[in-house]
């Protein structure tokens, strides 16, 4: 994949907090033109990492290309090129959300009124309303406002519908892929609701513990992890039978094998071992999944 190709690239980046490593070695590729969901749990990383993407965090070591651009080095032109919404919606809560959104159109090189004109009328915002009496699900609707009509060529959107009603938080959702469209706008977004993510992300990164534990296509990784029951007859799996396995549970006779390259060639493998009998293949969600990924890398620390 060329770089042309990719909206963000990162190598080995990593940055630490007294002496703890928020981020460990990332590595990211995510092309232009997608939706990428990036998940975890509280503390994993996520927000240490869009802000490194955006250039508010300097990396302690590794390189970031966002849109061509060093976060670092190149802030101003990212800021006229990317739409970042915060998981701390807005400040400047003092002022009127008409004074708002005068003050900030007021820094960008391109800004299109009428989108401006159509959001406001769409998200049913009262330009004379001050800030801080909005409600969370207001706040999160003027923050994407802001964000969006300067046309930028893609979104950071860290954790944008937290603490947001299920209804609010679809038309959130619906709003962002309304407003950005184009097959050269990028989408990049964290999010505690898998099922948000399950239905937007066309690529999706699991982090924990400031580590990347999965990149891949939401279909490719949904068709391609399943969780696998077993008898074995011994109480336990041979070692071969779970190297490469995303995680392994076991109860008595009982096991439960979940599988990153699930094919016939892996229940093959299985059924090759002496007293190992596969019982089921069971589909998993995205939020299986990630739970998975995250207590098998705590089984193998």
């Amino acid at each position: 994949m060329t770089d042309q190709s990719l909206a963000i690239r990162t190598g080995g980046v990593t940055k630490v907090f007294r002496r703890s490593p928020a981020v460990s070695k990332l590595k990211l590729e995510v092309k232009k033109g997608t939706v990428f969901g990036f998940i975890g749990p509280n503390g994993a990383g996520k927000t240490t990492a869009i802000k490194m993407l955006m250039g508010l965090l300097k990396p302690d070591a590794g390189e970031i290309s966002v849109l061509g651009l060093d976060p670092q080095k190149d802030f101003e032109e990212l800021k006229q090129r990317v739409g970042y919404v915060p998981e701390q919606h807005l400040e400047y809560r003092w002022m009127r959300v008409g004074e708002l959104i005068r003050f900030t159109s007021s820094f960008y090189d391109r800004w299109d009124e009428q989108m401006c004109r159509q959001l406001v009328q769409q998200f049913k915002l009262n330009e004379r309303d001050k800030v801080k009496w909005l409600s969370k699900g207001m706040l999160a609707k003027l923050s994407l406002l802001l964000a969006v009509c300067h046309e930028p060529e893609m979104l950071l959107l860290d954790e944008p519908t937290g603490g947001l009603d299920p209804l609010i938080r679809e038309e959130f959702l619906d709003g962002v892929l309304r407003t950005v469209g184009g097959e050269d706008q990028t989408v990049f977004f964290s999010s505690h609701t898998i099922s948000d993510v399950q239905r937007f992300a066309d690529t999706v990164g699991i982090i924990n513990d400031g580590e990347l534990l999965c990149h891949l296509p939401v279909e490719t990784l949904l068709s391609g992890t399943k969780r696998i029951r077993l008898v074995v007859e011994s109480g336990k799996l041979p070692e071969e039978a779970v190297i490469g396995a995303v995680y392994c549970h076991t109860s008595g006779r009982e096991s439960l094998l979940t599988v990153g390259d699930f094919g016939p060639a892996a229940v093959e493998k299985l059924k090759s071992f002496a007293g190992v009998k596969v019982l089921e293949v069971i589909d998993m969600g995205l939020e299986e999944i990630l739970k998975d990924y995250i207590r098998g890398r705590r089984q193998s620390i």
